[in-house]
């Protein structure tokens, strides 16, 4: 399997693992200048970048929080996680929302995101009149205990 990047734009950077054992590949922002991304509110920061998952149609690509982004700026993607189809070939944007009290600026080449390579399944889907008994049934929320 392969991950290819396509360049949309000048100064857009091709992902990489930043460790040997790194699970998401750093996606960096690609803009003309500084973004500012306002207190309590939400941008659509581009990647500069397009991306196909060859040959592999039973996986998807995720784009996760940046957990030191997520935890020193309060920045994570409005959508809590993105979902890249297999079959979408456009620009890969993050939309980034900010959860902190004050605004935050983001500069072209800035780490802004992971992304990162997961199987999915895909059942056929049927409707039925039953499902199956378990143990827990119908119980919900706190179903199973509090802690």
């Amino acid at each position: 399997m392969r991950l290819l990047f396509k360049k949309l734009r000048n100064g857009a950077v091709i992902p990489k693992y930043q460790t040997e054992y790194s699970a998401g590949l750093d996606l960096c922002a690609c803009t003309e200048g500084a973004l500012t991304i306002p207190a309590g509110g939400t941008v659509k920061v581009p990647t500069g970048l397009a991306a196909e998952l060859e040959g592999e149609k039973n996986a998807v690509l995720l784009i996760y929080a940046r957990s030191s982004m997520a935890t020193k700026l309060g920045l994570a993607p409005a959508n809590c996680v993105g979902v890249v189809d297999w079959d979408y070939r456009g620009e890969l944007i993050v939309a980034l929302h900010n959860y902190s009290q004050e605004d935050c600026v983001i500069n072209s080449g800035d780490r802004i995101a992971q992304l990162v390579v997961t199987p999915i399944f895909r059942p056929e889907v049927c409707e039925t009149e039953e499902l199956s008994d378990t143990q827990r049934g119908t119980g919900g929320f706190g179903s199973t205990g509090v802690n």
